[in-house]
This record gives C-alpha cells, sequence and structure tokens, in this order.
C-alpha cells in the first residue's frame, strides 16, 4: 500500500451542450381587419311631390309608390353587383334620375308607379321587374344604342316618330310594308332589336313624365302579306314583343295595328288570349286604305297631326 497520499482528483470540467441550431420564428400571422360594409343608403322621404300627373294618383297608389322606392337601395345594389363598374347609389332610366338619397322627384314617382301598375300594384313584383330592367338597360349599354348608326337603306324608311295625339302624346309608326328585304332587316334579330330600342327611347325622351307619360304607336301593314311572315321576321317580332312587354311597361296609350288584310286579321285577335285584358284594350285592329285608316285615326290624332299618307295635313313620309 502506497504511502503518497491519493493524488487530488479534479472536478469533472462540466460538459460544453453545443447551442441549438436557431430556428427561424414563423411570421406572425396577419391579423385582418373585418371587412367594413358599405353603410345601406338611408332613403330620404319628403313631402309627396305635386305634378299633374302625381295629383291623380290615389293614396293607396302613393303608399305603393314609396313603398317600392324604400328598396332602391337594395335594387340597385342588385341590379349592378356583377359588373366591374364602382357600385351605384343612383340610376337614371328614360331621362328620370332614381336617387333614395334625395326627396322623391315628380318624374320619379311616375316612373315607380308605372312598374306597379303593370304588376297589378305588387310591390314585390314590381320591384323585381325594376330590377330585371336596370339590369337589362346595363347589359345592353342604351347609352351605346343611343349613338348607334343603323344602315339607311335597311332602316331608314321603316320607323317615324311624328306629331302628338290630341291630348299632347308623341306618335309612332312602324312601317313594316317598307320592309324590302326581310333578311336584311330581320336576319340579324340583335342588331334589329337595337333599332327598334333606339326608336322607342327616341319616343320616351319626348315624354316629361309630368303631364305626359305615355305614346301612341301606329304599326302599318299595308303591302304586307302573309308569305312575308319568315322565320326571321317571326323571331324578330317575338323578341320585341318580349322586350318592349317586360321593360317598357305603361308607356303606351293606345296601339294601332293599321292596313291590316282581312285573311291577316285573325293573327291580332290570338293576341286577345295572350296578353293582359288591359293591355288589349289599348289595341284597335284597322282595315286597308287610306281613308279608312284616317278616320280611324283621327278619333286621337288632329288632323293637323296626321301625316299625309292617312289624309291628314302632318309629315310626308
Amino acid at each position: 500500500m502506497s504511502d503518497e497520499p491519493a493524488a487530488a482528483v479534479a472536478p469533472a470540467a462540466p460538459e460544453v451542450v453545443p447551442a441549438a441550431e436557431a430556428v427561424p420564428a414563423e411570421p406572425a400571422a396577419a391579423v385582418e381587419e373585418p371587412t367594413k360594409e358599405a353603410k345601406p343608403v338611408a332613403v330620404v322621404d319628403g313631402p309627396d311631390p305635386s305634378s299633374p300627373l302625381v295629383d291623380k294618383l290615389s293614396t293607396q297608389d302613393k303608399t305603393a309608390i314609396k313603398a317600392l322606392r324604400a328598396k332602391l337601395p337594395e335594387i340597385l345594389k342588385s341590379a349592378y353587383e356583377d359588373t366591374s363598374k364602382p357600385e351605384r347609389t343612383t340610376t337614371t332610366i328614360w331621362g328620370v334620375t332614381l336617387d333614395p338619397a334625395s326627396p322623391p322627384s315628380a318624374k320619379e314617382f311616375i316612373v315607380y308607379y308605372k312598374f306597379l301598375k303593370a304588376r297589378n300594384m305588387s310591390v314585390d313584383a314590381a320591384r323585381d321587374m325594376l330590377l330585371a330592367t336596370l339590369r337589362w338597360r346595363d347589359e345592353m349599354d342604351i347609352d351605346a344604342i343611343m349613338k348607334e348608326e343603323f344602315p339607311e337603306d335597311v332602316f331608314g324608311t321603316l320607323g317615324r316618330i311624328s306629331g302628338k295625339d290630341k291630348e299632347g302624346r308623341p306618335v309612332t309608326y312602324n312601317l313594316y310594308g317598307e320592309v324590302k328585304d326581310n333578311k336584311a332587316v330581320f336576319g340579324d334579330v340583335k342588331r334589329f332589336i337595337r333599332w327598334r330600342v333606339q326608336l322607342m327611347e327616341k319616343g320616351v325622351a319626348l315624354l316629361d313624365f309630368e303631364t305626359v307619360d305615355q305614346m301612341v304607336q301606329v304599326h302599318d301593314y299595308t303591302g304586307v302579306s302573309s308569305s312575308s311572315r319568315t322565320p326571321e321576321s317571326k323571331a324578330a317580332a317575338s323578341e320585341a314583343s318580349s322586350v318592349f312587354g317586360s321593360h317598357y311597361p305603361e308607356l303606351l296609350s293606345r296601339k294601332f295595328f293599321v292596313g291590316v288584310p282581312t285573311l291577316m286579321s285573325w293573327i291580332f285577335w290570338v293576341f286577345k288570349a295572350i296578353v293582359p285584358s288591359q293591355t288589349f284594350a289599348k289595341m284597335t285592329v284597322v282595315g286597308t286604305g287610306s281613308a279608312t285608316i284616317g278616320k280611324e285615326l283621327e278619333k286621337v290624332i288632329e288632323k293637323k297631326e296626321l301625316p299625309e299618307r292617312y289624309g291628314g295635313e302632318g309629315s310626308k313620309f
């Protein structure tokens, strides 16, 4: 056994643990701010407007008009929600501004009333019709249609706006007997509809919606035979009927079908079964001959306003 003292044992050095590799921190999730929904446009009420047309409305009519107008912000949002254009808070139809943020105008009242009357004063049905009309006008781009120029040799003699009736309503004449080439006129149905819409809008532009809010239409079939009804013309007529029935409510006071041959008159009586009775009541079928037509038209149009072709003293076309 050794007498040497045991060697002192140095304390073990602490074990060096390599530092853990730094792990980059994940970026903090972005906190999305709650979407700020646009505040609904408040519908501004005001005293009932006054005009010769508005003053004829009943209290019930005005109540329905106000109820429809209260839906305008919702209507505008739905009508234009699928477009890339900025959200609209107002719109214009037939030259009349619909603005829920301003007191209602007399013209605005009459526009609402037309949609209500076309839907038997049902506010919800009128709302749907107005919405569909605003959407259709946007899709058709009415402003562009009004600037469009149509071939004079195709459409130049087919439509005229001439004179007024005894109540100051403008009169539009559609001269189907002037169609020389069915395919040129009706072959492109979309173009034909744009032309008819332009003619209609020009007539509507003559209404002030304060004293006059309707027009008279004369559809002249002089020279048209049953063989003239081609598939193209039938398709165009069907589309036109749909467009004007759906998007131009209560804008016609009277509609005359003149120069109608006896063999074709049955076609118009078919309307009785497919159109509302109040619409059919506005229709008058007149036979052939200038004297016969003129005698019937003079019941509502002064001779000085009636075109020469019907024995009047008005425009010559």
